[in-house]
């Protein structure tokens, strides 16, 4: 069962076309993860925060990138991150248009 795996954290930009621009290499780089299916990009100037929205083939692979993803950004000395790994049902989903 696909798992759904959302992430927030204070982040004070780059936002928007920056953004894109500065964090291209890295947005193609989570292609290559194992069980990653797509993401969303989320960010909030007004509250000095990004993350996103991702879906996964497993759990496990959710865990593993997940895990990856808060390594690198503490080594950037961004802390307060929030994570939360989320079943997803397939049926309502697609009711409401959800790639699955």
């Amino acid at each position: 069962m696909s798992k759904l795996l959302q992430m927030d954290f204070p982040f004070s930009g780059p936002f928007g076309d920056e953004m894109a621009e500065s964090l291209r290499e890295l947005a193609l780089s989570i292609n290559d993860e194992p069980g990653f299916m797509w993401k969303i990009w989320t960010e909030n100037r007004a509250q000095n925060s990004a993350g996103g929205i991702y879906v996964f083939e497993t759990e496990e692979d959710a865990r593993t990138y997940l895990d990856k993803h808060r390594a690198r950004l503490e080594e950037l000395g961004i802390s307060g991150i929030r994570a939360h790994i989320f079943d997803i049902n397939p049926t309502l989903s697609r009711l409401n248009h959800a790639p699955l």
